[in-house]
């Protein structure tokens, strides 16, 4: 199994890894919300093409993920959401959100 975690995999591109759930989820939020604050580019992707099992904890992520990079006037998407994510945020009717 991955590790979990979130980081700067390049400038801009904020990756997800691992599983997303409500025991890495807090860390997850806080380590991802200072990234983005840091980060400079005008541009932000939220990478999650290493998550490998993510609960709702996953699309909570995301979306507070997507406020920060507003809030700091950031153009921000989402890519290589997993299935189970994209099952989840369509039960949620996020998926127009997230997927875009």
């Amino acid at each position: 199994m991955s590790e979990t975690g979130v980081s700067m995999a390049e400038p801009g591109v904020l990756r997800l890894a691992g599983v997303l759930d409500y025991r890495s989820g807090p860390a997850l939020r806080k380590d991802g919300q200072a990234l983005i604050a840091a980060c400079r580019e005008p541009r932000l992707v939220l990478d999650c093409s290493a998550v490998v099992k993510s609960s709702s904890v996953g699309l909570s992520l995301l979306l507070g993920f997507m406020r920060d990079a507003q809030a700091s006037g950031k153009a921000c998407e989402v890519r290589g959401m997993p299935d189970d994510m994209q099952e989840i945020a369509g039960v949620y009717d996020l998926d127009e959100v997230l997927v875009g």
